[in-house]
Order: structure tokens, then C-alpha cells, then sequence
């Protein structure tokens, strides 16, 4: 079995806890549905949020989707002009005997413009 790399993005449209909950729920939820995953296919998740999101930490977020099991890290992504606003990225590490041509990554809300090839349908 191979480990591969699972890859979405969301945005918030105001840093708080409620919202971010609720996008990376959704995000979290797409992954799974779209990837057909259980949560004992997950390594490990790290999870970047943009300087500008403060009220919480995405990974708590991802964490209470049930995996108090696996292995997280956080960072603070690159603070560079131009970067889109208020966004949280997670890169799944998952087993799977699937190939990476079939993984769907998943990139909702204003992230979908992060790449349009790779968003799939909502």
C-alpha cells in the first residue's frame, strides 16, 4: 500500500471560530466523500491557515472531524503580497492502493481559483 498526498483549500469570510468550523467541517467532509476515505486511511494532516486568520486554529478544526488519533501540524503560511486572503489548506497524508490520478483534491469557497484544474465539483 502507498502513502499519497491528498491536497484542498478553503476560505473563511470572517475569522471565527463558528466559520472556520464550518469550512474546514466541509472541507474535511468533501475530502472523505469525494476520496471515499475512513479515518483510519489518514497518516498524518498538516494544515496552513493565512497570517490574517486568528480565532482559532484550523487544525482544532480538522481534529474534531474524529481523527484523535493522527498525527497534525500547523503553520502560518508565507505572508506575501497578493496571497488570497484568509485561507486554510490541509495536505492530507493517506494509504491507499490508489493511484494518484485518481485522488480528488478539493478546493471550496474563494480557494477554488488556487486551482480551477484540481477543484472538482461541489
Amino acid at each position: 500500500m502507498a502513502v499519497r498526498a491528498l491536497r484542498g483549500a478553503t476560505t473563511i469570510d470572517e475569522d471565527t471560530p463558528a466559520q472556520i468550523r464550518d469550512r474546514v467541517k466541509a472541507l474535511m467532509t468533501a475530502l472523505f466523500e469525494r476520496n471515499r476515505l475512513g479515518n483510519d486511511e489518514i497518516v498524518s494532516v498538516f494544515v496552513t491557515a493565512t497570517a490574517d486568520i486568528h480565532s482559532m486554529h484550523p487544525a482544532t478544526a480538522a481534529r474534531e472531524f474524529g481523527l484523535d488519533e493522527v498525527a497534525f501540524l500547523g503553520a502560518q503560511e508565507a505572508t506575501i503580497d497578493g496571497t488570497l486572503a484568509r485561507c486554510v489548506r490541509l495536505l492530507l497524508l493517506i494509504e491507499t492502493d490508489r493511484p494518484r490520478e485518481a485522488l480528488q483534491h478539493v478546493f471550496l469557497e474563494g480557494a477554488r481559483g488556487l486551482r480551477p484544474d484540481l477543484a472538482g465539483d461541489d
